[in-house]
């Protein structure tokens, strides 16, 4: 069978389809990856063959993709929740498709069309990464959904050696991912940390390192590191709240502060900390005292294991969830009732 993934052109939005592509060509399907130039480098690196439809770089139309499905002629679409055009396309041609999420569903008005009210093409089913706890009740109960597990996925690269041998200090990881980072609240945050006694990692993202001043002695800044390969070494986890690093971190079992900027962050912070899993500051209570306090208690070593738990929790119902390999072998079954 002939596997067509298509995604926006950034990290949060291809990243979560990867492992379901791996183990559809694993399974002996054809893959092809509709994507802008920007994440093609680890879908080649993974043989999915990547390619640039139409004049798409980041957002993708459907007139871009729709000379490309003549010409591939897939028997699936696989589109993700911000491509809505791919899945237009799809119904056009005639071609099955299903739609990927990427985490929990978004909010109406950040920016992305809402899938579930795209009336030209409601009705098909959504591969969901998000485990049912966390999920929006209206999506789990309207929807139909192929539950999928949410697999961190990371281009792989060697970590910091100490990173994997631990000590009797926590070990602390910041990001704000790749589009929300600010020099001030990043500086903010390792001001904070510094104050505990841990070893950070930060992972600076679109942050020049450069432009956050002097760095603690126990704080290591990278302007990128394999986050998949750091989450299961790490005691916290202080982040934006952006899907992909909320279920990686749950995934691992490992408490959160989440400091929502924007985008859906805003309702992911809400669902997690509800779950005691995280805490959460929002803009006007960020400061470095405030962050320190949060990440106090969410510290086990400080006699704090509540949140640590509660994480645990959910890593277990993660465990549970169908692995892509699953899947991806029920992919023909799909495409039949799509």
């Amino acid at each position: 069978m002939r596997v067509l993934f298509a995604s926006l052109a950034s990290v949060g939005h291809t990243y979560p389809l990867i492992p379901l592509a791996i183990a559809a060509r694993e399974a002996g399907h054809e893959v092809h990856f509709a994507a802008g130039p920007a994440v093609h480098a680890p879908l080649a690196a993974n043989g999915l063959r990547p390619f640039r439809p139409g004049d798409a770089f980041y957002e993708m139309y459907a007139e871009d993709l729709e000379p490309e499905l003549a010409r591939l002629r897939p028997d699936l679409v696989v589109h993700e929740w911000g491509l809505p055009g791919a899945a237009i396309a799809a119904h056009r041609a005639g071609i099955p498709g299903i739609w990927h999420g990427f985490g929990r569903l978004f909010p109406d008005g950040i920016g992305l069309e809402l899938p579930t009210r795209n009336t030209e093409v409601t009705g098909r089913p959504h591969v969901d990464i998000c485990p049912p706890s966390l999920q929006d009740r209206h999506f789990l109960a309207t929807e139909r959904r192929i539950a999928l597990r949410p697999v961190p996925f990371s281009t792989p690269a060697p970590l910091p050696g100490w990173a994997s041998h631990r000590t009797s200090r926590p070990l602390l990881y910041l990001t704000l991912g790749s589009a929300f980072g600010t020099p001030e609240l990043l500086s903010t945050a390792i001001a904070g940390l510094a104050t505990l006694d841990a070893q950070v990692i930060v992972a600076a993202g679109q942050v020049p390192v450069e432009q956050l001043g002097e760095i603690p002695d126990q704080v290591s800044v990278y302007p990128w590191v394999p986050q998949a390969e750091l989450l299961p070494h790490v005691d916290a986890v202080v982040h934006h709240g952006g899907s992909g690093t909320t279920l990686g971190a749950l995934a691992v079992g490992v408490p959160q502060l989440l400091l929502p900027q924007g985008a859906d962050q805003f309702a992911n912070a809400d669902a997690v900390s509800a779950t005691g899993a995280a805490l959460r500051l929002l803009p006007d209570e960020v400061n470095a005292d405030a962050v320190a306090e949060q990440v106090h208690r969410l510290l086990p070593q400080h006699g704090n294991a509540e949140h640590r738990d509660a994480a645990r929790v959910i890593a277990e119902e993660i465990g549970r969830m169908p692995a892509p390999a699953a899947v991806a072998r029920r992919l023909p079954e799909y495409a039949e009732t799509a």
